[in-house]
């Protein structure tokens, strides 16, 4: 296997020694090539003595344009410009690891290629100056890893020779690992349909049993891998990203909290596209309403005060808890009712569960957010707004977390994935021992939910 390459992002014009040394330093591992993209207007002359073919400077036919730009406009037109360089050779695997040393400005640039470029998965580093503070904006909800250059990169010192060797060791290891993934028969063999889940602590026990359904006999690891996606905005985020990648085969979206963040004013939204990329792609979706009865804000003190007189729970000394009221409530069923409806490719494809009996765990009777009145206004807005739309609507009289609901919620997966009875008997009959593997519980569920179990003999 050649050895793969190591893509460095830099700014030669400012940069030109720290980002010869990084190149130095991959190349001293000796497992790795490099390709440099130059992301400013005006190369230094130094970089003639590499190679032709190692670097791209796809702005120099722009420099005089560019010189008189704003820097926030500079940067705009160099992450315009080179992204589909990149989209390119990351599509076409000519490059397997992206690194680049920055400050703020070459951390929005570098950033930006990982962020749309780079499948998740892909080894991604930034050195930064900007990494010791809030880097949401640089890594979204993708896996960049930002590591701190302690030193401002303006020179190179002790110091800063040292994190760039070990920015070098980490790119060149997680390419070289990248990269036998990609040639690997055997990891595409053991990889089953990759099923998505979304939770919530509130959630939890209802996401834990629907993993113990799909995961135990006769189901195994091998035919179905359960992804948990904490729905903490980036989480939502993360999720559809992956199935914009095609890294997912199938969606249990249990907890859709991050709607209610999104429409009035918490802190874990997960952006106003929610819910539309699986119904775009048509891939089998399970949607519930998980946790749609709070939003969610930061310690007690930081909930806007136009909320100091709502129905308020402390979740924990960080998290603080607002009750959905009626007309929230409606308001959040009629965008989840609107976002299936509008986008869905494949009606068939998606099911919406609905658990009557409480949708979070502090949403029961003698729980502080029982209100039988806001849920049926969700309820009821997400059948309205879903009638005629041949998409199928489950009303089940239990609590989310009942272990009957989770039953359901399984069975419902398996179906509109085309998993059918007589394929689940198939398979079970080739499981001799399934009977001795499955607890009380979980057989309950799976009889409740009428997925179909032989006899053991």
């Amino acid at each position: 296997m050649p050895k793969p390459i190591v893509l460095i992002v830099g700014t030669t014009d400012t940069k030109l020694d720290e980002t010869l040394y990084l190149r130095e330093q991959i190349l001293a591992q000796g497992t790795c090539q490099t390709k440099i993209l130059d992301v400013s207007h005006t190369p230094a002359k130094s970089t003639y003595d590499i190679p032709f073919n190692e670097i791209l400077s796809p702005l120099r036919e722009q420099g005089s344009s560019l010189k008189s730009l704003p820097r926030g406009e500079y940067i705009e037109r160099a992450i315009q410009t080179c992204l589909p360089i990149v989209k390119d050779l990351v599509s076409k695997a000519q490059v397997q690891g992206i690194v680049s040393a920055g400050g703020s400005s070459g951390s929005s640039i570098a950033t930006a290629f990982m962020r749309e470029a780079c499948p998740v998965g892909f080894p991604k580093l930034m050195v930064s100056t900007m990494a010791s503070g809030d880097v949401k904006h640089y890594v979204e909800e993708t896996d960049i890893t930002m590591m701190y250059s302690v030193v401002d990169i303006a020179g190179i010192n002790s110091i800063l020779r040292r994190i760039l060797s070990n920015a070098a060791a980490a790119i060149s290891a997680m390419t070289v690992s990248y990269a036998k993934s990609l040639v690997d028969p055997t990891a595409a063999e053991m990889k089953g349909k990759r099923i998505a889940i979304t939770m919530f602590g509130n959630t939890t026990a209802c996401v834990d049993q629907v993993r113990r359904i799909l995961t135990s006999t006769p189901h195994d690891v091998s035919e179905y891998e359960i992804y948990v996606f904490h729905a903490t905005g980036a989480g939502g985020r993360a999720m559809e990203r992956l199935i914009a990648e095609g890294q997912i085969d199938a969606v249990i979206d249990l907890t859709t909290t991050e709607i209610a963040d999104e429409l009035f004013g918490g802190v874990l939204t997960a952006g106003p596209d929610r819910l539309e990329v699986a119904a775009k792609l048509g891939i089998p979706m399970i949607v519930s309403v998980g946790a749609c009865d709070m939003v969610n804000f930061g310690p007690k003190n930081t909930v806007p005060e136009k909320h100091k007189d709502r129905k308020l729970l402390e979740h924990n000394p960080a998290v603080t808890l607002m009750r959905t009221t009626p007309e929230e409530n409606k308001q959040i069923g009629e965008f989840i009712a609107s976002k299936l409806a509008t986008h869905a490719v494949n009606p068939e494809s998606i099911r919406v569960l609905l658990p009557q009996g409480g949708i979070s765990a502090v949403d029961a009777p003698d729980k502080p957010f029982h209100d039988v009145d806001a849920d049926n206004a969700l309820f009821e807005s997400i059948e309205g707004g879903l009638e005629g739309s041949k998409i199928e609507i489950e009303k089940h009289p239990m609590h989310i977390n009942d272990e009957l609901f989770a039953g359901h919620v399984a069975s419902a997966i398996l179906e509109v994935m085309g998993v059918t009875p007589r394929k689940y008997r198939l398979a079970n009959a080739r499981r001799r021992k399934w009977s001795f593997d499955h607890g009380a519980t979980v057989m309950l569920a799976r009889r409740t939910s009428q997925i179909e179990i032989p006899d053991a003999a």
